[in-house]
């Protein structure tokens, strides 16, 4: 039995219909229909494929597409879009919304989709991923001694120039305030260097990098707003 056309259905294209799930922030939708595209496409070519390909090569053809969505990661700006915004809001839950389930993640199908991810979800939870920086840099920290009694050192200064400037009331005296704040600013410099705190900050900041890129692009979308389940 052959069914004939509604006249009144409406046909939308593609690329229109993405645009406008986009711009209605249902970005969930967008995230599950293109990795949902990407395997019918590959399932339909799955039989040419292997018919020209050998196996062994079409092992390796995958893993290079997977190591070029991985590298293409490094390549974008992650906090183009990120506000200070972001960071007033609450921070989410740890483990419903943070980590969630084993289901929550899929390797992305394409790098547009990587960038898509890692986009909203750094927007997400830039709370979370500060903290984690903040625990990042506190490990590196108490692995270093010398760099925590230098970052103690140096903060010491500041609060004895503090100190100093309000019980011998340094500000009458702009020209004595000034020189006492760049003396302060040297030794701080030197202290910081001595005591190998950069590279402390550039451990922390390097493996909180790559562990928001990599949460950020595996993690699927999810809707803005959670249901609230009925009592």
């Amino acid at each position: 039995m052959a069914f004939s056309s509604n006249p009144l259905s409406l046909s939308v294209p593609d690329a229109a219909f993405e645009t406008w799930l986009r711009d209605t922030g249902y970005l969930e939708v967008v995230d599950r229909r293109t990795s949902d595209l990407h395997r019918l496409s590959s399932g339909g070519d799955s039989s040419s494929t292997t018919a020209s390909i050998p196996s062994n090569s079409f092992f390796f053809v995958s893993i290079l597409s997977h190591l070029g969505t991985l590298l293409s990661l490094f390549t974008l700006n992650p906090f183009s879009k990120l506000t200070s915004d972001d960071f007033s809001g609450p921070t989410p839950s740890w483990t419903l919304a943070f980590v969630g389930f084993c289901d929550s993640y899929t390797f992305p199908s394409s790098s547009s989709q990587a960038r898509l991810r890692v986009h909203e979800n750094v927007k997400r939870y830039a709370r979370n991923y500060a903290t984690l920086f903040i625990i990042c840099f506190a490990c590196t920290l108490y692995q270093m001694p010398i760099a925590l009694v230098g970052l103690i050192s140096s903060l010491a200064l500041w609060d004895l120039l503090r100190f100093c400037s309000d019980k011998w009331r340094v500000d009458r005296y702009p020209v004595v305030r000034q020189a006492l704040i760049h003396t302060v600013q040297c030794a701080t410099a030197v202290v910081l260097f001595c005591s190998n705190v950069q590279f402390a900050l550039f451990c922390a900041l390097g493996v909180s990098y790559a562990v928001m890129i990599l949460h950020a692009s595996f993690r699927k979308l999810t809707p803005a707003k959670q249901p609230t389940p009925a009592r």
